[in-house]
């Protein structure tokens, strides 16, 4: 690509955003795309990092994106590029999204898709939009960073961060450079607005005096590191693992290539259920004022009066994917992604009223990030509501580790008078790394 006068080279750019040092570019126009229903000047033009079971998924289609073929099946998405530290996953993505605008437009080949090992590359294209990150958790919070810096508009998968310091960078970045960003708790969205439902009712004073949120899952963060598990063993020539570990402490290759290798605890999906306990008890922009441990497990005390456990409620089964409980002294209300139910059942028999307090409205997650992508408006995950979230599990996690109660300052997002936990709230990343 040939550098225009006004616009720094690629590697310029990519030296830029590593250092963390903002580029002046404007946002990018919309301009490729051809032989499709949406115009192109309308297109939404995409780069995915991370293209495995996740990020594969939201690319081509999995049970989690509602339409058929993924983003690539879009008529108003352009894929420009992918990107993966394994090379067979990029060039086997690359080769499919440039086959499926070749069967598209009736043609033997286009070329459309470029492929990356390192994502800076991807990000330093102007004429990408957005950007997916499916990547392996260690890289959500300072990826996410970067691509605000680089003016790209970001769906991440969760969870959004594994410390909460750069879980705040993150937001800091997305807020500086006016970017839409939606995190992947599509709970807000999908599953037949179960979870919307459920929220609106604890809202309303259906439960009367509302005496907790239950999360079926505990606590987690990040892990300094797993260390070896075994001899290390020869690096397979088709797998970068030095942008694997990134920011995360080094450890020789064991095999162990997974999405969570440096998390623990429900770093998966912990941050579903925490989201929407937060969502019920009105906590989406503050967090909890202490954190207490009963029988092991975190207790969060807000403020308002609400009260989140982490440990589930008696009596309703629990697990990765149970339920969200809501518990009154009027009943109560059990939402997972199959059901809504109440106790007594008169409670969600009695329907809302239009004086009755609603919340935002998404019936799909990926349709409101494109949206919110051409309007500019405020996605129904955004950067804050998704660092508030997974702030519940990680000091959760803290209290975990420490097994002791701890006053938090949700507003500076600091212990009080606590040096130990505090230094639990960040870790030293990596060189070249940093946020």
């Amino acid at each position: 690509m040939t550098p225009r006068p006004d616009r720094p080279g690629r590697r310029a750019f990519v030296k830029t955003v590593a250092l963390g040092v903002a580029a002046p570019f404007v946002v990018p126009s919309r301009v490729l795309g051809k032989d499709g229903a949406v115009a192109p000047s309308e297109r939404i033009t995409m780069g995915f990092i991370g293209i495995g079971g996740q990020g594969g998924g939201h690319l081509f289609g999995g049970a989690w994106t509602y339409v058929a073929g993924g983003y690539l099946g879009r008529d108003e998405v352009q894929v420009l590029g992918v990107c993966d530290v394994w090379r067979q996953k990029r060039e086997g993505a690359k080769a499919r999204v440039n086959q499926h605008y070749a069967n598209k437009t009736a043609k033997d080949s286009y070329k459309s898709c470029e492929a990356y090992c390192d994502f800076r590359e991807l990000i330093a294209r102007p004429d990408i939009d957005a950007v997916l990150i499916g990547s392996p958790a260690h890289w959500h919070a300072l990826r996410s960073n970067m691509d605000a810096r680089a003016l790209k508009d970001v769906y991440c998968e969760k969870p959004v961060a594994l410390t909460i310091a750069e879980g705040r960078a993150m937001v800091n970045a997305v807020t500086r450079y006016g970017r839409v960003y939606q995190a992947g708790s599509q709970q807000r969205s999908c599953y037949g607005g179960k979870f919307r439902k459920a929220c609106e009712y604890v809202r309303n004073g259906r439960l009367g005096q509302l005496k907790g949120a239950y999360a079926a899952l505990g606590g987690g963060g990040f892990n300094p590191g797993p260390g070896p598990t075994g001899p290390g063993k020869p690096v397979p020539k088709e797998l970068d693992w030095e942008l694997f570990l990134g920011p995360a402490p080094w450890t020789p290759f064991t095999g162990n290539c997974g999405a969570h290798m440096f998390g623990w605890g429900s770093d998966n999906w912990g941050q579903h259920h925490y989201d929407i306990c937060q969502w019920g008890i009105n906590g989406d922009d503050t967090g909890p004022t202490d954190i207490v441990m009963e029988e092991g497990k975190p207790v969060y005390k807000y403020a308002n009066g609400g009260v989140i456990y982490g440990c589930g409620c008696p009596g309703v089964k629990t697990g990765e994917g149970g339920p969200v409980t809501f518990l009154g002294t009027e009943g109560k209300i059990v939402v997972d992604r199959d059901q809504i139910y109440s106790d007594p059942k008169k409670i969600l028999e009695q329907p809302l009223t239009a004086s009755d307090v609603r919340l935002y409205k998404s019936d799909s997650h990926a349709d409101n990030f494109l949206d919110c992508i051409r309007t500019r408006k405020r996605p129904i995950s955004p950067a804050e509501t998704a660092q508030r979230a997974i702030s519940i599990l990680l000091l959760g996690g803290i209290a975990t580790k420490l097994q002791r109660a701890l006053k938090w300052d949700p507003q500076k997002e600091k212990f009080i008078n606590d040096a130990e936990a505090d230094k639990m709230t960040s870790y030293a990343m990596r060189e070249p790394w940093h946020i």
